[in-house]
């Protein structure tokens, strides 16, 4: 399937011509290792792909052998796969051959070689891994500083229409949002299209299912086996901390469901501390598998300059996963319940699921998560709930912060954002409320679809 990344892999290959290796760090099953294969077969004459998380061991031992001598080292990879490589010509050109190392972490010293690699210069080296930054898998070697490293994410609304067979429909909704004007029409069919991008997610897998059935039953059984397999990475890879990771892991849709979202570690145990589950959050967002989202304690230019990260929310890093996370008591989940969150019918917990897929749009579009919570306990005016706070790309001496709010339902009320306009109106930029009716601007509040969320 058609991803946007692509055009960053072809990028990368352009402007650095071997100078650096690229890594692309990402959850498990999001298509790290599809992608770059794809772009291999397309971009070069010949290529490699080590896959260290099933190679034989004698492959690994290459890498302990030979490295004084990559000649021998070379030779070797080309007898053991059978693949001929075809070195640079020249150093400014781009090269003819491409070695991938697919999930990377289970062999640091093939990582930590990628610095002799590059400085060889005659092939392009892409690596791909999660949990990239765990201790054990960065343990005893030089991490190589020759290394471009880009995110992969779940695929995005607009690559989940591309699947769809829609490539019509964003720019549309693209050009509308810049012109800031109602979508009419096709506003139906552009929520049709969310509501089954927010029950599928973007686990390649389950949306390519999904495109094959349009049954959502069939979906959820292969988003339950990510899930399985994310349980299994807890307890293998989890270091001495699989009992916390597991425990904050199987209570994020508990956390959700509150009508305030910040993580209570008092639920996990009675005097819980951030200091003893940090490096539990850690490993869930170093996983990729949730998204912390912090408070700022003022929405003011810097957000991380103001971030406190004691308080936090935790969503996980696709909403499909979510929804099958949160709705399994028996298992799978119901294609009654399918059919209430694609009608808007579900009540109860659609809120969560809402707020979860905005957070998970505005990561993929490259912002950090922050939001802005203030409980004062002496001045009604201060006392406000912002889900989410972004800053401009282009920072200016004032109105840098936007906030945003986010509705699930019909009827609703916007105290909390027409509280942080008052008071800290020459520090925000346009406030936004995303919901599921058409654009509209009023009081000084740009209203917009959730499908636009990515735009922002």
């Amino acid at each position: 399937m058609k991803r946007k990344i692509y055009s960053k892999l072809l990028e990368w290959k352009k402007k650095h011509k071997g100078d650096t290796a690229l890594l692309i760090e990402g959850a498990r099953r999001i298509g790290k290792s599809y992608i770059v294969e794809e772009f291999a077969r397309n971009e070069y004459e010949s290529y490699i792909l080590v896959d260290f998380s099933k190679v034989n061991p004698q492959v690994v031992d290459f890498f302990n052998l030979y490295l004084d001598d990559l000649d021998m080292l070379f030779m070797n990879l080309e007898l053991y796969f059978k693949r001929r490589l075809t070195p640079r010509r020249a150093k400014d050109e781009e090269a003819s051959s491409l070695i991938i190392f697919d999930e990377v972490q289970f062999c640091p010293r093939a990582r930590a070689a990628i610095k002799h690699l590059v400085a060889d210069h005659r092939y392009d080296y892409i690596e791909t891994g999660s949990l990239i930054s765990i201790k054990k898998n960065v343990k005893d070697i030089m991490l190589p500083s020759e290394e471009h490293t880009i995110e992969m994410f779940p695929m995005d609304f607009e690559e989940f229409l591309w699947a769809m067979g829609d490539e019509m429909l964003m720019p549309y909704i693209r050009m509308q949002f810049d012109r800031r004007l109602p979508m009419g029409t096709f506003h139906r069919r552009a929520m049709d299209y969310f509501r089954q991008y927010l029950i599928v997610g973007g686990m390649p897998q389950a949306v390519l299912k999904y495109v094959e059935t349009r049954d959502f039953e069939e979906v959820d059984e292969i988003k339950r086996d990510i899930l399985a397999l994310y349980r299994n990475d807890i307890h293998k890879y989890a270091d001495n901390q699989e009992t916390k990771v597991a425990a904050i892991f199987e209570e994020i849709p508990g956390q959700l469901q509150k009508h305030e979202k910040k993580f209570v570690l008092s639920v996990l145990q009675g005097e819980a501390r951030m200091r003893n589950y940090s490096q539990a959050f850690f490993w869930l967002n170093d996983a990729k598998i949730i998204n912390c989202c912090y408070n700022s304690t003022e929405p003011s230019i810097g957000l991380k300059l103001n971030e406190e990260r004691t308080t936090l929310k935790c969503y996980m890093g696709d909403t499909g996963l979510l929804i099958s996370h949160a709705f399994d008591e028996r298992g799978i989940v119901s294609e009654d319940l399918y059919r209430k969150l694609m009608f808007g019918k579900l009540e109860v917990n659609e809120g969560m699921l809402v707020e979860n897929i905005v957070a998970q749009m505005l990561r993929a579009s490259g912002h950090r998560l922050y939001f802005y919570s203030n409980n004062s306990r002496t001045l009604v005016e201060d006392r406000m709930e912002i889900d989410f706070l972004i800053a401009k790309p282009i920072i200016t001496s004032r109105h840098n912060i936007s906030p945003i709010e986010v509705k699930s339902g019909k009827r609703y009320a916007l105290n909390s954002l027409k509280k942080c306009m008052i008071k800290y109106g020459p520090q925000l930029s346009t406030p936004y409320v995303l919901h599921d009716k058409d654009v509209k601007e009023e009081a000084g509040i740009v209203y917009l679809p959730l499908y636009m969320t990515p735009l922002l």
